[in-house]
């Protein structure tokens, strides 16, 4: 019996939340490896068993996923009136409820397909810009046939390196992000495997390869970094690195290249298999199956791989490939991010400078057309080689202390590897404020302040929103007020804000340019409080509670007026 985990069921709340009040296409954001297949199946299920005339059509242009989604909702429900439509998997069965499609197999068939109602696209982001495409055309022709026609988008990576977020910009098909869940939340709860990475002596470089739309041209990036002497240094450090690691995945940078490397790997006595985008279709079978049973060790391959491949062992990627895709870039390290018995992470080697264009895969920001090719500010560790933020003072993994520079000191420090580091910082808190905060064009949220000493680090607890972000918020009160109703409104959460316990410590670590809250401590000793009279203060053991006049930054107050709550901690815990 398959069981959806709190995100999937809080991705499928999203989708018919959106569709409640807002007309366009939606996108739905979930890691790879997150379980998108069974996010599509659940969905349709419901949907099926609710309205059983709806037609639905499901469309990719990788194989591996048509068979992937159908054999998910096959799974979930045996029953399903469920179909193929594919010319490499071999079925044309156009006249199905539910149509499992390749896009370049159906994409001047959608007059055959007659009236659909649901079109879900996955791997949304490799739908072409461009309006004249065979997406898009499909897309038309379905909508000619029905104007009420709603797409919706799964992907793990919403931008493109052309055009920027897929949601955003001129002629955009999709139109907002109705859900999306972040890899680092999979991690911490578990259901994802996290990454780890250790900087190469070896160094690719892109130095004079020609970038056209906005990527390496392949032909040069292929010539610079395909060196005999740089293809054995990695190889060799590949083999040091990863001699406890059972399955090997590199990303290289063309055909010949990824040859030459799994001959290198072969020569140092471990088998490796080349796999192409024009690699037959059996052959390809073939080896991925002996891959996944681990008779072979190392997988080498250029342009494949990266989406639709499903190898959960996989405990070692090696990036021989340079690239500006963040998209491309966030795909790669996805591979390993796969559960698997006696699998504890995977090991990110990067010879190519990915993690220092891009940073982290949690906290990466693709840039916009047009923008720079800066890279993401980090610095490596001389000691172990690890990636950290540029104001990181103390290496977290080795201790190794950094000199001090001129640069303004960041508050916090913890390492930011291929993964923003799962090593949080314990902060004791003196205050808690509350107030109500209304962002341009949003709905509003409360804004929940903890002073720590002489700095302030802030949350935004959406009471308003739906989906996982109101489930977040559910499960933020309960655990601050246990056993009163849950707040459907920022100001009603605002007027009840003396009710809430305070935590004594919280745990802190960078995403990106920002410190995110991940984790609170809580005294045992603390219960909820009653209420304090008017402009006075009431002592207990969550501390001594009062209201303050403070402005609000960034819009105006929803609930009418310009005040905070604000909570002193006046005693320490050790409760988790």
């Amino acid at each position: 019996m398959l069981t959806l985990r709190p995100y999937q069921h809080a991705a499928i709340d999203a989708i018919y939340g959106y569709f409640e009040d807002r007309k366009g296409n939606p996108l739905i954001v979930i890691p790879t490896a997150g379980g998108k297949s069974l996010v599509m199946a659940s969905f349709i299920e419901g949907v099926l068993k609710a309205w059983p005339d709806q037609r639905i059509l499901v469309v990719t242009h990788v194989r591996e996923l048509i068979a992937q989604n159908h054999a998910e909702l096959i799974g979930l429900w045996p029953d399903a009136p469920a179909g193929i439509y594919s010319a490499g998997l071999g079925r044309r069965d156009l006249g199905a409820r539910v149509l499992f499609a390749g896009i370049q197999s159906i994409h001047k068939r959608a007059y055959d397909v007659q009236k659909c109602d649901l079109v879900l696209i996955d791997e949304a982001h490799l739908i072409p810009s461009s309006s004249n495409t065979m997406y898009r055309r499909f897309l038309d022709d379905l909508t000619r046939i029905n104007p009420k026609l709603k797409v919706i988008g799964f992907t793990a990576t919403p931008y493109r390196l052309d055009s920027g977020m897929l949601h955003e910009g001129k002629g955009a098909l999709f139109t907002d992000i109705a859900f999306e869940v972040s890899v680092r939340e999979l991690i911490d709860a578990g259901y994802l495997a996290p990454l780890t990475s250790k900087a190469a002596e070896t160094r690719l470089s892109v130095a004079g390869v020609a970038t056209r739309g906005g990527e390496f041209v392949a032909k040069d990036l292929q010539a610079a970094v395909d060196l005999p002497e740089m293809t054995d240094a990695a190889i060799d450090e590949v083999v040091a690195l990863g001699r406890d690691q059972r399955s090997w995945l590199a990303f290289c940078a063309g055909v010949e290249h990824a040859t030459h490397v799994a001959e290198a790997i072969r020569k140092r006595g471990f088998s490796a298999a080349t796999i192409f985008g024009d690699t037959p279709k059996a052959e390809r079978d073939r080896i991925i199956a002996s891959f996944k049973r681990g008779e072979i060790r190392a997988l080498a391959s250029m342009g494949v791989l990266t989406t639709g491949f499903n190898a959960p062992a996989v405990d070692l990627i090696a990036m021989l490939r340079p690239t500006k895709s963040t998209g491309l870039y966030v795909q790669m390290a996805g591979r390993g991010t796969r559960l698997a018995p006696g699998k504890s992470d995977c090991l990110v080697l990067d010879f190519a400078g990915n993690v220092a264009r891009h940073g982290p895969i949690d906290a990466v920001k693709p840039k916009r057309p047009g923008e720079g090719d800066g890279d993401a500010p980090v610095k490596e560790c001389p000691d172990c080689q690890s990636l950290l933020p540029t104001a990181v003072r103390v290496c977290p993994d080795c201790g190794h202390a950094f000199p001090p520079t001129k640069v303004e000191i960041e508050t916090q420090a913890s390492t930011l590897e291929i993964l923003t580091s799962g090593k949080p910082q314990w902060l004791e808190v003196d205050r808690v404020s509350y107030r109500p905060h209304q962002k341009p064009n949003g709905l509003p949220s409360l804004r929940v302040d903890y002073q720590c000493g002489m700095i302030r680090h802030s949350e935004w607890v959406c009471f308003e929103h739906t989906g996982y972000a109101r489930q977040k918020a559910i499960a933020w009160w309960q655990r601050r007020a246990s056993g009163q109703q849950v707040p459907t409104s920022v100001a009603d959460a605002f007027e009840r804000a003396w009710q809430l316990i305070v935590p004594s410590e919280i745990a802190v670590r960078p995403k990106g340019r920002f410190i995110e809250i991940v984790r609170y401590r809580f005294n045992r000793c603390q219960s909820t409080s009653s209420a304090p009279s008017a402009g006075g203060s009431r002592a207990g053991s969550a501390g001594s509670i009062r209201t303050t006049a403070l402005p609000i930054r960034g819009g105006t107050n929803p609930v009418g007026g310009s005040a905070a709550v604000s909570v002193s901690n006046s005693s320490k815990g050790e409760a988790a």
